[in-house]
């Protein structure tokens, strides 16, 4: 237990000290929220912009952390034959997934943590209605979106591919599912789109635990389904 945890410390001290996974993961989304909450006060609807933009940045850096910098690491580890040697160690793909992505998991986590302090210190963001539904949401967006990165990882050849791919699964779902627009200025069309993608049900939990409303077990149970089929799906096709 205590070298899982050395191995998951020394792996965020690593991605903190890359400069664009740091910049991208922790400045940029609280750049965003500064850009966002000046746009204007309210949503149709009446909703405080900072009570959906917080929880949809939120959205953003856990997607950020693992369909993009989550896949970029394990495919450099592989690219400079990092994988090769620790093939030679009792470590299996489920330990080394697991480090991978707690580390990635905490780096999204302390860029939730600093949205929040920032809305909460500045910009009158109001606390969450349903903080453990909050917690559980969060948890399970960042299971079933870094499980999507892990796949992606599990199979890329090189750090640049991978950065690539991430990029090209990332941006088109963070535009559609609402982690970047509020889904009450898109259009009809735009919604039904966007909720075909994995990360919209993390967008629709979070914001409803963080609005108080009920979250749907059918949204839940998608979050699951996705990050036990996926992560199996990774484990099986890893290439050392």
């Amino acid at each position: 237990m205590k070298g899982i945890t050395r191995v998951i410390a020394v792996e965020l001290k690593l991605i903190v000290r890359d400069p664009m996974s740091g910049f991208f993961a922790l400045a940029f989304p609280a750049i965003m929220l500064w850009v966002k909450t000046r746009t204007g006060k309210t949503l149709p609807g009446g909703l405080p912009v900072i009570d959906a933009t917080v929880p949809m940045l939120s959205v953003f850096v856990i997607g950020l952390a693992g369909l993009v910098v989550l896949p970029a690491t394990l495919a450099q580890y592989r690219e400079r034959r990092i994988l090769k040697r620790l093939r030679a160690t009792p470590a299996s793909p489920a330990m080394l997934f697991g480090a991978q992505w707690a580390a990635h998991t905490l780096l999204a986590a302390i860029g939730t943590v600093l949205l929040i302090a920032i809305g909460l210190a500045a910009l009158g963001l109001s606390v969450p209605a349903d903080v453990a539904g909050f917690l559980l949401a969060w948890a399970l967006g960042a299971l079933s979106l870094g499980a999507i990165g892990l796949l992606i990882g599990a199979l890329v050849p090189s750090g640049r591919t991978a950065t690539v791919i991430g990029l090209s699964v990332f941006f088109p779902m963070v535009f559609l599912s609402g982690a970047m627009i509020p889904r009450e200025t898109m259009s009809g069309s735009m919604r039904a789109i966007g909720d075909l993608t994995p990360m919209a049900p993390v967008v629709e939990a979070i914001r409803d635990a963080w609005e108080g409303n009920a979250i749907s077990p059918v949204t839940l149970g998608v979050m699951v389904a996705i990050s036990v089929v996926i992560s199996g799906v990774a484990v099986r096709a890893f290439r050392w």
